[in-house]
């Protein structure tokens, strides 16, 4: 298990960047209006619309597993509770779970 994306939600995704890259230094890789991405080594900074299930300013975990396939059935016996199991989206797959604090987290791999 790997931490692959550290993703930000932002209230103003034009100053959310310019922060991030004129202040801060970070190399843009992508950017559009609900999501965009930094190069930061290893892990991604990842920025993305805030909304009502994810306030400005609040950051989700993104951790890549070798086998999201075998992770996901081991749940049970990990005490995960999942609340998306492993899903096609944006060319992956990603499932969602709840840490320890409650706190939303995903996980994205091959099944």
């Amino acid at each position: 298990m790997n931490l692959a994306y550290a993703i930000k939600y932002v209230a103003d995704m034009d100053k959310a960047i310019a922060f991030h890259r004129d202040v801060l230094g970070l190399e843009l890789k992508f950017q559009s209006p609900f999501w965009s991405e930094f190069a930061t080594g290893q892990t991604t900074l990842a920025l993305h619309a805030a909304s009502d299930a994810h306030a400005p300013g609040t950051v989700q975990l993104g951790f890549a597993a070798e086998s999201l396939g075998e992770f996901y059935d081991r749940r049970d016996e990990l005490g995960l509770a999942f609340t998306q199991a492993p899903t096609e989206m944006h060319g992956m797959h990603i499932a969602r779970l709840r840490d320890i604090d409650g706190a939303e987290t995903s996980v994205s791999g091959p099944i």
